[in-house]
């Protein structure tokens, strides 16, 4: 049998952007997030932010013409594990990394029904970070309760996918997955498969015929959608965006709200209670 993975946390969503102090200023602006570390390096500038104790990593190519044609994008996400088990599980499964640099690597895409999975021994949360004033990130007390926003934290994330049982299997045996539910979602004109894995939902998602997921599909292919956040009161979320002129629309699911990605400097974020 092959082994599985059993992630502990979701470390953070891995992010492609065009424009690195446009993307920058906007989530401070727009969500009040936590500018934690800048990671200029030769092949892309990088950085971690954080909202809602949800950490970003976002990759801003310095030669846009590579990225050009797919545009800003989810790329995947980093998982903490235990890296044994992640080599032991990449092995038994025949997927291929595209980045390893010993204390972390990448998965390729095409092995993983369009996500660069990466794994990291560590954690992020409970770290000092000098541009944080040498302190940790904000606690989830204040996001929470003091934040006009009310973020309770990462519910998970979407995920579009063409064949939607294939995915699920692959995530239960590559990722310890737990099934949670199966539903139609007519809006979308898709089908949705729930999965549990360490502190996260994924939501597979396939077209059932012509309409926005379908289109979805059609633009980028297989891959990660949207960044789903758990908020205190919908109601509250809503009116904090009127306030601050951002523009929600429906999200993929009936009670989400989304941020499209054209308000959001390519990327798609969803709120949820």
């Amino acid at each position: 049998m092959a082994r599985s993975i059993r992630p502990q946390r979701v470390n953070h969503m891995n992010a492609v952007v065009q424009d690195f102090e446009a993307s920058v200023a906007h989530v401070e602006q727009a969500y009040g997030a936590e500018f934690m570390v800048d990671m200029p390096q030769k092949e892309f500038h990088a950085c971690l932010f954080e909202m809602g104790r949800v950490i970003f990593e976002l990759f801003v190519p310095w030669d846009y013409l590579v990225t050009a044609r797919l545009g800003p994008h989810f790329v995947g996400l980093e998982w903490q594990a235990d890296m044994d088990d992640v080599r032991a599980a990449l092995a038994d499964h025949g997927v291929r990394t595209v980045r390893d640099i010993g204390l972390a690597l990448h998965t390729h895409p095409d092995d993983c029904f369009g996500i660069a999975h990466e794994f990291y021994a560590g954690e992020f949360v409970s770290r000092d970070w000098p541009l944080l004033g040498g302190g940790k990130i904000k606690s989830a007390e204040y996001w929470a309760s003091e934040h006009p926003l009310g973020l309770t934290g990462l519910r998970g994330y979407t995920q579009v996918v063409e064949d939607i049982a294939g995915a699920s299997a692959f995530y239960q045996s590559f990722l310890s997955a737990e099934p949670l539910f199966e539903e139609n979602r007519p809006a979308i004109a898709g089908r949705a498969v729930a999965l549990k894995v360490a502190d996260a939902v994924v939501e597979l998602l396939m077209p059932t015929g012509p309409g926005w997921l379908a289109q979805r599909l059609r633009r980028q292919g297989q891959g990660i959608l949207s960044t789903v956040f758990g908020v205190a009161d919908m109601a509250k979320a809503r009116n904090y965006f009127v306030a601050k002129g951002v523009p929600t629309e429906a999200g993929t699911a009936p009670a989400y709200a989304a941020v499209p990605p054209e308000a959001n400097q390519g990327i798609m974020f969803e709120f949820a209670e």
